[in-house]
């Protein structure tokens, strides 16, 4: 994996205009010289909660607790890890990223995987004219018409046609200066029996570019256009770049809506999910023809934490969602069944009754415990005794799953209604030894936290909770940020260990004292948790009026909250020392006033009361 230079980072960071970037998730207007606010990006509100700090380029949700620099947030945004947000910003800032010095080999390895990335971008581009420039795809252009499917959701899916002729693309990107072994080694050719003539691997196919989540072309879905034609699908072959079941068909498109929703709605074929992007549901994948795997749902579990499974109702597509449940187990993940009805798929039900009912049954979504359950009900024999044990014991290990719930006792309630067993009955049977598993903590893939929490992904998380003593401690540090020449001079001065009472604004105090201009420097991903509260602390600092005043009021007020604590244990100690710590206490509450009055005096305001 390509790694990048420290100095590579740092102007990207300087190259972003945070404005302008957050200003594409969400309408932002100016709230104070150096703050901008608006609705949250990542969760639904009305009254806005988000703010950014244009300077320091930072952004904060004092609703949901999401923050933290231009990289996190397109992180969040755009469902990328760390790297593949460094290279997004560097694409949209045009910043030249320099890979650390390399080995020859890996340099050259690097080199030709950015060469057949390239080509593969060429040839999707050819497919795509040809589809809609030639006269050879117009039955191509009626099948995918008879669909449903409209030429301006087709075209942004790139989707194309590959002509009948054995070299057309061949001979199309020999033109453009690629090699044979270039266009083999991306997948795009084959040889006659082993070291034959070569020729295209896709002819007289409709082709489905299959993308990556930055939208890079690595490989193709072709559907056979004839019945004569075998198979029905082919895909390009394992490679340099290609790997099966590594990727989401869509996911690159689909990202920005999941990221909003929460939520991902998961399809089979490509038609399905290009039906549902028209439709509205902007937030469809498609598994590209494979079985759910690690990968993937690794990947679904970057784009929201919610999975809609809406997979074709027949036997096949009902074992998929149990093999997607087996792979996410265990996983921070919530999975959801839409009920589509028997015999139809997503886009012939689009093509058939519309987005508005396609629309409806996601929503109607049901977790995926219920689905399991029922399953389980229709298919297992709850006519004898010995078929009902069957059924309970195939059931046991799913309601160990489940905490004590309303879900719970409908379930069970179903069960003994489909069973002719008391509920009560079957709620004993099925408890038996699943004790220790249903206590456990964390979460599985039917949905729902162990304690009984419904799975928050990590944009709806809430904020994490600030008592008074510590809502003091991180005003002293935002009147520090809003003042960083007196700031910096505060923090040398303090006793960080004997005045901050929480360990992470204890962290983010000996953070600020070394960075107070730069506040997120020298912080990397790792450090999550930390670079979060600084963002938010430098949001609440853009609007704040900094000055000496400031800081000053502020340090007062934290020790002011420590004498009143402190007075208080003594007095209900009876140890004394009640008189001198009130004495304290006048002392300090006099002080403050008078900073107070200065301040509003000059128009100033903002020192803590």
């Amino acid at each position: 994996m390509t790694r990048y230079t420290d100095d590579s980072k740092e102007r990207v960071r300087d190259a972003v205009e945070m404005v302008d970037l957050v200003g594409t998730r969400t309408e932002l207007r100016r709230a104070g010289v150096n703050r901008y606010e608006g609705l949250c990006p990542f969760h639904d509100e009305r009254t806005p909660s988000f703010g950014i700090d244009p300077a320091q380029k930072l952004f904060y949700c004092f609703g949901c607790g999401e923050g933290g620099d231009a990289f996190k947030f397109v992180q969040l945004t755009e469902g990328l890890d760390f790297k593949g947000a460094l290279e997004y910003l560097a694409d949209r800032y045009g910043v030249k990223l320099e890979p650390v010095e390399e080995d020859p080999a890996t340099a050259e390895r690097r080199r030709e995987r950015e060469r057949l990335l390239e080509l593969l971008e060429r040839t999707a581009t050819f497919y795509v004219r040809y589809l809609w420039d030639s006269g050879e795809a117009a039955p191509a252009r009626e099948y995918l018409a008879s669909r449903g499917l409209d030429e301006a959701v087709l075209r942004e899916f790139r989707v194309g046609y590959a002509p009948s002729a054995y070299d057309t693309l061949l001979r199309s990107v020999r033109k453009a200066g690629f090699s044979n072994r270039e266009v083999y080694d991306a997948g795009l050719a084959q040889r006659a029996k082993g070291e034959g003539m070569l020729y295209d691997r896709f002819r007289r196919r409709i082709m489905f570019p299959l993308c990556d989540m930055r939208g890079r072309v690595l490989g193709f879905g072709a559907r056979a256009l004839g019945a004569d034609q075998k198979p029905k699908y082919l895909n390009s072959a394992e490679g340099i770049v290609y790997h099966k079941g590594r990727n989401l068909f869509g996911a690159d498109i689909a990202r920005a809506a999941a990221t909003k929703a929460g939520s991902v709605i998961v399809a089979e074929g490509y038609t399905d999910v290009i039906a549902m992007h028209q439709a509205g549901l902007r937030n469809t994948v498609g598994l590209m023809g494979t079985a759910l795997t690690e990968e993937q749902v690794g990947e679904l579990s970057r784009l929201a934490p919610r999975i809609q499974l809406a997979l074709d109702a027949d036997g096949a597509g009902q074992e998929a969602m149990l093999r997607a449940a087996r792979v996410a187990a265990g996983r921070r993940l919530e999975l959801r069944v839409v009920p589509l009805p028997a015999g139809t798929d997503p886009a012939d039900l689009v093509a058939a009754e519309g987005a508005r009912a396609m629309q409806r049954l996601v929503d109607a979504s049901v977790p995926f415990v219920r689905f399991r359950v029922e399953r389980e009900l229709s298919t297992g024999d709850t006519g004898t005794a010995e078929g009902k044990d069957a059924v309970i014991s195939a059931l046991r290990p799913v309601f160990a799953q489940i905490p004590p719930s309303a879900l719970r006792e409908e379930l069970i309630a179903l069960v003994g209604d489909r069973t002719d067993l008391s509920p009560a009955l079957v709620g004993s049977w099925l408890a038996q030894g699943a004790g220790a598993r249903a206590g456990a903590g964390g979460r599985g893939a039917f949905g729902r936290d162990r304690e009984g929490e419904a799975g928050r992904g990590p944009s709806t998380r809430p904020p994490r909770a600030v008592d008074a003593f510590v809502e003091a401690e991180q005003e002293f540090l935002v009147a520090c940020l809003a003042a960083p020449k007196a700031g910096g001079e505060a923090l040398t001065s303090v006793d960080v260990d004997a005045a901050f009472t929480d360990d992470l604004t204890r962290r983010a105090a000996r953070h600020l004292r070394d960075h107070l201009q730069a506040p997120l420097e020298r912080l990397g991903p790792e450090d999550g948790e930390l670079s979060t509260l600084i963002a938010k602390l430098s949001v609440r600092a853009a609007q704040a009026l900094g000055s000496a005043d400031s800081i000053e009021g502020a340090a007062i007020n934290m020790e002011l909250m420590r004498v009143r604590r402190d007075k208080a244990a003594a007095r209900a100690s009876g140890q004394g020392g009640v008189a001198q710590l009130a004495a304290r206490e006048d002392d300090l509450r006099r002080r403050l006033d008078r900073i107070i009055e200065r301040a509003m005096a000059t128009q100033g305001g903002d020192v803590p009361r």
